[in-house]
C-alpha cells in the first residue's frame, strides 16, 4: 500500500484533508466499512477502477458515475469522500485503490479514537501480529488457500469477537479475507503504522529479554520522543535471544544496545561473523 507517484501523493494528502473535514459529522461506525466496500468493488471491477482514475476524463463525470453506482448503498459521508477521491488525479489506477484503503483504515482509527480506544487498537494489532508469527498452523489457516472465506471468518470471530475493539476485528477480518497481495503480518504492520499516524506518533519495536517496568517504559518513550521530535509508542517484544540491554527499531533504523548486538559487531569487524 505504498503510493509512489508524485501526483498520487499530492492527491492522497488532499484526500486526507477532505477526510478530516468529514469525520466530525460522519457515522464512524459505518464509515470504514463503507470505504472498504467501495475498495472491494474497485478491486474486483478493473474496468470501473480504470474509468474512475482516468486522468483524461473530467472529474465531475467520474464523481457522477460513483454517485449513480453508490447512492443509497453507502453512507452519505462515504459517498462524498469517494466522489472527492475520484475527482483527484492519480498516477495509476492501483494508487486510487490504495488511497481508498488508507482512508478506510484511518476511518477505523478515528472510530477507535472517538471511543477513547485508539491505544487498544494499536496494541491489539501488534499483539495479534505476534500471535500469528508464533503460530505457524494458525497463520497457515488464516492466510493460506486451504480454508474457504466463511471458515476463515468464523475462525477470526472465534479468536477475537468480544475480546478486542470493533475496529481491530474489522481490520483483521479485512486482511484475512482480502490481503491485496500482502502477507498477513505485513498487512498488520501497515495498518498499525496508519493507526499510529492518526496519533501523529512513531512506533518503536523494543526487544528485551525481560519485561520492562512501567517507569522504565515511560522514561524510554520520553527519551525517544525527545530524540525524534514526535511522541513514540512502544511495542514491547520479550525476546530471550536478546542478551542484555535493548534492541530498538523505528522504521528502518535500529538502535542496538544489546550484548548480542555488540558481539555481532565485533565479529563483523574481525571478519569472523
Amino acid at each position: 500500500m505504498t503510493i509512489t507517484g508524485a501526483v498520487s501523493r499530492a492527491s492522497l494528502a488532499e484526500a486526507r484533508e477532505r477526510f478530516e473535514a468529514v469525520v466530525p459529522s460522519a457515522d464512524l461506525a459505518r464509515l470504514g466499512g463503507d470505504l472498504f466496500a467501495v475498495l472491494h468493488l474497485f478491486d474486483n471491477e478493473h474496468g470501473l477502477r480504470r474509468a474512475v482514475s482516468d486522468p483524461a476524463r473530467d472529474g465531475a463525470d467520474k464523481a457522477q458515475l460513483v454517485q449513480i453506482l453508490l447512492e443509497g448503498k453507502v453512507s452519505p459521508a462515504a459517498l462524498g469522500l469517494v466522489a472527492d477521491v475520484v475527482r483527484l488525479r492519480w498516477s495509476k489506477p492501483s494508487e486510487l485503490a490504495d488511497a481508498l484503503e488508507t482512508l478506510a483504515v484511518t476511518a477505523e482509527a478515528a472510530r477507535a479514537e472517538a471511543d477513547g480506544r485508539i491505544d487498544d487498537l494499536e496494541d491489539e494489532l501488534f499483539r495479534f501480529s505476534r500471535v500469528i508469527e508464533g503460530e505457524a498452523e494458525l497463520r497457515g489457516a488464516l492466510a493460506g488457500p486451504g480454508l474457504p472465506d466463511e471458515r476463515k471468518l468464523g475462525l477470526v470471530e472465534a479468536l477475537l469477537d468480544g475480546k478486542v475493539t470493533a475496529s481491530t476485528l474489522t481490520l483483521v477480518t479485512e486482511l484475512v479475507l482480502r490481503p491485496r497481495g500482502r502477507s498477513l503480518e505485513g498487512g498488520l504492520a501497515e495498518y498499525g503504522r496508519l493507526v499510529a499516524q492518526r496519533r501523529q506518533r512513531l512506533v518503536a519495536l523494543v526487544r528485551t529479554p525481560v519485561e520492562l517496568p512501567e517507569a522504565q517504559r515511560t522514561r524510554l518513550a520520553a527519551v525517544l520522543a525527545a530524540a525524534y521530535g514526535h511522541e513514540v509508542h512502544l511495542n514491547i517484544e520479550i525476546d530471550p535471544t536478546v542478551i542484555g540491554g535493548l534492541s530498538i527499531q523505528l522504521g528502518d533504523e535500529i538502535i542496538d544496545g544489546t550484548i548480542a548486538g555488540r558481539l555481532d559487531d565485533v565479529r563483523r569487524r574481525l571478519g569472523t561473523g
